[in-house]
């Protein structure tokens, strides 16, 4: 979906992933490897450097209860007109004990966010 929003008007991508570590008891944990998080990074790269979109990437790192805070000062910093995030799917009752960071990151921008589903 960025991808053709930015090649109908000719936008920049800026692609952000952060990758997560959480934090159980005294212990730090991490849940997603470095690699992995590469490994996303890479595939909507090489997605919207194929359809001919001018695209940069960032990996970013912190503890999940710090993600929303981090994509909000990313799209600031990249000067973004639109923050596009997919969202996951989770159960309600997981919702309310850990809202949903495409939430958190509404909230927190100064900027239109849209919501888009992931590509299954």
């Amino acid at each position: 979906m960025a991808g053709e929003l930015a090649r109908l008007t000719g936008a920049e991508v800026h692609v952000l992933h952060v990758v997560t570590t959480a934090v159980a008891g005294d212990a730090v944990l991490p849940v997603e490897s470095d690699e992995a998080g590469q490994g996303v990074l890479d595939e909507a790269l090489t997605q919207l450097l194929g359809m001919d979109v001018k695209a940069e990437g960032r990996i970013l790192h912190g503890l999940t209860v710090q993600v929303a805070d981090a994509v909000s000062r990313a799209a600031t910093e990249f000067r973004a007109d639109l923050l596009i995030i997919s969202p996951h799917h989770r159960s309600s009752l997981a919702a309310l004990l850990n809202p949903r960071v495409s939430d958190a990151v509404a909230h927190r921008s100064r900027m239109a966010v849209l919501l888009a589903p992931a590509n299954d």
